[in-house]
């Protein structure tokens, strides 16, 4: 397992090189700058500031400044928000975001794994057909769809829930959490369902139900350990996919969290907010496919011994 990690460690390395190279010089092709959507300034003023922030500066020599300071942990100052570092912003917003993404996990593992679990038990009936169906329906809805209806349903229509703002009104985490976790929810559904019914079709569950164990005992103290291995790998992406596609329902709901900062840098044009939290996404990207993956060595012994 030891070896497993030190692998996926030294693949991370370059990965995250490449990714901040390739997001550096992308955000340098666009049109416009970080200031350009200022008031008109003299021009002294507008080289000052370019002096200030080594804009004025090759790209070449730009880019290595700025993966030496990265290599150090250091971001840089945010273009757009003078006095307030890249690191200090992302801190601020990432609480949000993060329990943001644990809700929606939450709901995305309950409703996602009962679905699956029900409708590989079931299979072939309509407790397969009708959540499969829904699952389906979950998957090809993009979130920027759903939320609104959510909204305008919940929140405009019945008015039951608050439909914006996170923390400072009784029921306001509710509809963005179900927005974001809704397709992962089906995602797991599908996942559950296929590796229970993969489970179900073994030797030693036939073996378990001809000893005369109960059905419910069979499930859950020999199938659900072999039948959710797909879910457990799925999580890791899937939660750093929470995360780094929050900007969407953080923009909808009117969330104060990273995604939202990064909508932000991005119309903004702030430079370095955009490559710190791009680089910061990947990071987390890479540290949670490796959380899923140790999961699976654990639970699965196969895996232990292909790896």
């Amino acid at each position: 397992m030891i070896q497993v990690i030190l692998k996926r460690v030294a693949i991370a390395i370059p990965v995250i090189l490449v990714v901040a190279s390739l997001t550096f010089f992308l955000v340098r092709m666009a049109p416009g700058g970080p200031f350009d959507a200022e008031k008109v300034v003299p021009p002294q003023v507008m080289k000052n500031l370019n002096a200030v922030y080594n804009l004025d500066a090759p790209l070449i020599i730009q880019y290595r400044d700025y993966m030496f300071n990265l290599v150090q942990g250091d971001f840089g100052p945010s273009f757009r928000y003078p006095g307030r570092s890249v690191t200090e912003m992302i801190f601020t917003g990432l609480p949000v975001t993060f329990e943001l993404a644990f809700y929606a996990i939450i709901i995305a593992m309950l409703i996602g794994s009962l679905a699956g679990i029900l409708a590989a038990v079931k299979r072939n009936t309509l407790l397969d057909y009708i959540p499969m169906t829904i699952a389906m329906i979950g998957i090809c809805m993009p979130t920027f769809l759903l939320g609104p209806l959510l909204v305008l349903f919940f929140g405009i229509y019945l008015e039951v829930l608050p439909v914006s703002g996170w923390g400072s009104l009784s029921g306001d985490k509710i509809l963005p959490s179900i927005t974001l976790g809704a397709a992962y929810a089906a995602y797991i559904a599908r996942l559950s369902r296929g590796g229970m019914l993969e489970t179900l079709s073994q030797d030693y569950i036939r073996t378990a139900r001809a000893k005369g164990l109960p059905e419910y005992k069979v499930i859950v103290n020999h199938a659900l350990q072999g039948g959710l291995v797909p879910v457990v790998s799925f999580l890791g992406p899937a939660i750093a996919g929470l995360i780094g596609g929050s900007f969407v329902v953080e923009t909808i709901f009117q969330i104060p969290g990273l995604g939202r900062f990064y909508v932000e840098a991005a119309f903004n044009r702030d430079y370095t907010m955009i490559l710190g939290t791009t680089i910061f996404f990947s990071a987390l990207i890479i540290f949670f496919n490796l959380l899923s993956d140790i999961a699976v060595l654990i639970m699965n012994p196969r895996a232990r011994r292909d790896a």
